[in-house]
């Protein structure tokens, strides 16, 4: 990254000028990048892919008398498959780790290895600048990229269709949206963490995907089998206990991020979903097969939605203390 420079007189009659300055030139340089625009590519040539596959069913979906959500058509472009590929959501829980990596795992130990911190360090900015500098330019990228494929969508479905989007539906496409980038935030944040805490780019990067790997293969399985040996046979407990005991389960699995995420995702993107956990015969009788308004299905998701931001916010406190306490002139 090329060193901005701002004078003094700047920095002290508009504090921002060197924030601006620096994101504008972490913009520049990820997009600049090759590992960025590759990335960039297999998240849009997926989001093509799984377009093309709902596009071709959704003729069958929205006719569906006995799918409650049939009559949300542009939900169905995101959440209808024939079974070859998995839906975007779907996809985006094993992309969007493996972009806010991509982006932060070299945030700072590149700078110091290059030398260039220091020179930074001696510009008129604030050090916690760059620190907020490296961590909002790849989420105003990210997001652009998601907001712009999000309306390429809704204009195609608009062109194909001729269907009026309705305003729920765009309530609920652009929380899918607010809720992928917050996802990529927080990997991004873990990142840039490792970034700060080892001096090779390479360690922090194998450590990023190792905890990525553990928690989207490895943790659900540790769960079962710890789990598993002290469960009962379900011949011999109540419905209450066996529902007990998968809660459980379930409140385990969501520790992990990705499981938050695709419990958000699943919930905003499908109306008529009405509960994340087991649900006892009692409670469905007499229930309706209906959508729940955006308001309800928020409020069933904010659990998960607080969980994510939460889980960021500590992984950039965390960096935050250890970047302003490091001696970064040896």
């Amino acid at each position: 990254m090329k060193n901005p420079t701002v004078s003094s007189k700047d920095i002290n009659s508009h504090p921002a000028a060197a924030m601006q300055v620096l994101v504008s030139k972490e913009i520049a340089a990820h997009i600049r990048s090759w590992r960025f625009n590759i990335l960039i590519l297999l998240i849009v040539l997926t989001f093509g892919a799984s377009l093309y596959v709902s596009s071709m069913g959704l003729k069958d979906a929205v006719s569906n008398m006995r799918d409650p959500d049939q009559s949300f058509l542009y939900l169905k472009l995101l959440t209808t498959t024939d079974n070859s590929i998995p839906p975007f959501h779907v996809f985006l829980n094993f992309l969007a780790p493996l972009l806010g990596i991509a982006l932060g795992f070299d945030a700072i130990n590149a700078e110091y290895n290059n030398g260039t911190l220091t020179r930074l360090m001696a510009q008129p900015i604030y050090r916690d600048n760059l620190l907020f500098a490296k961590f909002l330019a790849p989420l105003i990228v990210v997001g652009t990229l998601f907001v712009a494929l999000v309306l390429l969508m809704i204009g195609g479905g608009l062109l194909g269709t001729g269907v009026r989007i309705e305003p729920q539906e765009l309530l609920r496409i652009f929380g899918f949206t607010l809720i992928s980038v917050l996802y990529v935030a927080f990997w991004l944040s873990l990142a840039i963490l490792l970034s700060i805490r080892f001096r090779q780019p390479a360690t922090s990067a194998l450590t990023a995907i190792g905890i990525w790997l553990f928690f989207t293969v490895f943790f659900p399985i540790l769960v079962n089998l710890a789990i598993r040996p002290f469960l009962p046979n379900p011949n011999y407990i109540s419905e209450q206990e066996y529902l007990a005991y998968n809660e459980l389960i379930l409140n385990l699995l969501r520790l992990s991020p990705s499981q938050l995420y695709t419990d958000a995702t699943t919930t905003l993107l499908m109306p008529s979903v009405r509960s994340l956990g087991p649900i006892a015969m009692e409670q469905m009788v007499g229930a309706i097969p209906s959508p729940l308004s955006f308001r309800e299905s928020f409020l069933m998701v904010w659990p998960q939605v607080s969980g994510l931001t939460a889980a960021m916010m500590i992984c950039f406190a965390w960096s935050y203390y250890i970047f302003m306490r490091r001696e970064i002139r040896s």
